[in-house]
């Protein structure tokens, strides 16, 4: 299995409009792929505009944020044709596709990352962060997975915010367990 980084995507449409969206991009060699699930407005707007900036953040109400109809984080221009970088991102990479690959579920889009650039210093690891980001793809795949799969999982990470989350990370598990519970049974596997 590769590496898979959790980022924050900004990608931009055929009319300029940035689309921030959370994703894993996939380590190959010395480029990151990005595979949006079919349907996505990420998946739309990179053959459009075949650009992105991928986020390197601690703020794990980014992750959650995008799942809970909460996009409205502020950005900050990096190159005028290019897609901007959150204004409170640790760092960011300047993403420019050199491959499309087709698939039916999963087009990838390698790409090559024309310019990084570190904003603030990484202040450690947070447990109460890793289980955001893993009760975000949870939240991001309720229509995919068992219901009580996702309920189980959830349980395990309340646990772990519960001991070591800051206020951020409290905030952002709570907007992921009221989308989970407002999902109710609808669509759950």
């Amino acid at each position: 299995m590769p590496l898979i980084r959790e980022t924050i995507v900004v990608t931009f449409n055929a009319e300029g409009r940035p689309h921030i969206a959370p994703l894993g991009l996939i380590s190959e060699g010395p480029h990151w792929v990005i595979a949006p699930f079919r349907p996505s407005t990420t998946l739309d707007n990179l053959p459009a505009r075949p650009f992105a900036t991928a986020n390197l953040t601690d703020d794990a109400r980014v992750f959650a944020g995008c799942l809970t109809g909460r996009r409205d984080w502020p950005l900050a221009a990096t190159h005028p044709d290019r897609p901007p970088r959150l204004a409170q991102t640790l760092a960011h990479w300047a993403l420019e596709v050199v491959e499309t690959r087709e698939h039916a579920e999963r087009p990838r889009f390698v790409c090559r990352v024309a310019h990084a650039e570190t904003h603030a210093a990484f202040d450690g690891f947070n447990r109460a962060f890793a289980a955001v980001v893993e009760g975000a793809v949870l939240a991001s795949r309720l229509d995919l997975l068992p219901r009580a799969e996702i309920e189980a999982e959830f349980a395990r990470l309340a646990v772990i915010v519960a001991k070591t989350a800051g206020s951020r990370e409290r905030e952002a598990f709570g907007w992921l367990e009221a989308k989970v519970a407002a999902h109710g049974g609808a669509g759950c596997r």
